[in-house]
């Protein structure tokens, strides 16, 4: 229940309000992120599938591509049943342990993905920049050893986030006006000075995540250069074709949570159910259209999956 205005309080529960002004649009609110809910697991599912069953596909880049599958699943699992179990049943109701839990599956999966996308860029790079060491710079081993590094730095990032919050008195309301634990949202509701948690935050938003795009966009301003120098058009084309999904996921990634992100900044100006909806863009749309991207735009995933489909509607059709 909301708590005193000057009674610190160690809320053992929080309540999740859903999003405040859009209570009669919730059915259509609901459908909505079930829809997207179901294509993420399924085509992340299916991606992950193909990927790690056909041997023809244990490359750097689609094994990276599984890396990022496996991301999006945590990220959209971590909140989407969540989300619709307040729409649904109103069950807002949500432990401190757990809105912890939450807050920082959230955060680490959103930092892996950011760190993933990076590494993809630097296989774009090689692969089209130096491509006769291709095979010797990006070896299993190796990109095992990237693959762990993204999950160190993840977590190492965001677990100090967990004893911020847990050291902080709660003295305001147990209330959280949104449909999941967010870091700052979190943060705002306790009576302690919370400048250490806000510049933390920019801090990890300039020197990892700001430093990650940074880095991204002088691989590809890399990658352009060596591309307009190829001799042929042919040639060009198809180097462009193979970054052609990498930019898409990389453009979807990066606007959605730049608009989550500002919509925060200025919630003061911008109605707080816009801010709320703008809020579940980066939890909803990437996890969604990534597999989308991947296997429409990916001639050997695209393959596969026909060749998925097919076999299953073989099957089926068999008579018994």
């Amino acid at each position: 229940m909301p708590a005193d205005n000057h009674t610190v309080f160690d809320p053992a529960t929080y309540i999740l309000t859903g999003i405040p002004g859009t209570e009669e649009s919730y059915v259509s609110i609901s459908i909505s992120f079930c829809l997207m809910y179901v294509v993420t697991l399924f085509g992340n599912s299916l991606l992950l599938f193909i990927i790690l069953t056909e041997q023809s596909l244990h490359e750097p880049m689609y094994l990276f591509v599984s890396m990022l599958a496996a991301a999006d699943l945590l990220l959209s699992t971590t909140t989407v049943p969540k989300m619709l179990a307040i729409f649904w049943f109103r069950a807002g109701e949500i432990s401190f342990a757990a809105c912890l839990t939450q807050m920082f599956f959230i955060h680490v999966s959103f930092m892996a993905e950011s760190a993933i996308l990076l590494a993809m860029a630097f296989d774009r790079y090689v692969a089209i920049c130096d491509p006769l060491r291709y095979t010797i710079l990006l070896t299993k081993s190796v990109i095992g050893k990237m693959g762990l590094a993204v999950v160190t730095r993840s977590f190492c990032t965001i677990f100090p986030l967990v004893f911020l919050v847990k050291r902080l008195n709660f003295c305001r309301t147990n209330l959280l006006p949104h449909n999941y634990c967010d870091y700052m949202a979190m943060a705002r509701l306790a009576c302690d000075d919370i400048t250490v948690h806000v510049w933390y935050g920019v801090a990890v938003a300039i020197f990892i995540i700001s430093l990650d795009a940074v880095l991204i966009a002088v691989s590809y301003g890399l990658i352009l250069r060596a591309v307009f120098r190829l001799p042929s058009k042919d040639a060009r084309l198809k180097a462009l074709h193979t970054c052609g999904s990498h930019v898409c996921v990389i453009l979807m990634f990066y606007v959605s949570s730049v608009f989550s992100s500002l919509a925060h900044q200025f919630r003061n100006i911008i109605p707080g159910y816009i801010v709320n909806l703008l809020a579940n863009l980066y939890v909803l749309i990437p996890p969604m259209l990534n597999p989308i991207v991947y296997g429409v735009t990916t001639k050997e995933v695209l393959k596969r999956v026909i060749n998925v489909f097919y076999r299953c509607w073989s099957r089926s059709s068999m008579p018994s």
